[in-house]
């Protein structure tokens, strides 16, 4: 993914209101972030932990999603699939985010869900960047696997702004 600054992610917001952007808290460490590395830009708001941030570059520019989700305490004995990136993870590893629609949808209480690594962290996963503790069944390489993320990933944003 290629850079961007603080506004180019700000300005990308398409389920927020202005206040509720101004509010966000960006990435920790963002002057140092992995940007070739990742797929897409993830992160949970350190003020807000319930809170999570998507900022994907597209054809047409930049598309961020604002996503919610609930604290779990489900025992860490099971495995969770995460839909984005299809890394198994324990159980409270994986999160059911949700993200309020764009739009007159959006505005009307209208959301979509999706279980995704409950640190946002897909495209380090996929790279094996970073570590699991789950045994993975998935046997294909990191680029199959990222068009696949890419390919999950604009069909989740198709939702939102539809």
């Amino acid at each position: 993914m290629e850079p961007l600054s603080a506004d180019d992610i700000r300005r990308s917001f398409v389920n927020s209101s202005k206040s509720q952007v101004k509010a966000m808290t960006l990435p920790a460490r963002f002057t140092e972030l992995p940007w070739e590395s990742l797929d897409f830009l993830g992160w949970r708001d350190a003020k807000a932990p319930n809170r999570g941030y998507l900022v994907v570059r597209r054809a047409g520019g930049v598309t961020g999603i604002a996503v919610s989700t609930q604290t779990s305490g489900a025992a860490r004995r099971f495995a969770g699939l995460c839909d984005l990136c299809n890394t198994a993870h324990h159980v409270s590893d994986v999160a059911l985010f949700a993200a309020r629609r764009a739009g007159t949808a959006g505005r009307e209480g209208n959301t979509v869900g999706m279980y995704i690594c409950a640190d946002l962290a897909c495209s380090l996963y996929i790279r094996g960047l970073k570590e699991v503790d789950v045994p993975q069944g998935e046997t294909a390489g990191p680029e199959v696997r990222a068009e696949r993320l890419a390919t999950r990933l604009e069909s989740f944003v198709q939702r939102v702004l539809a």
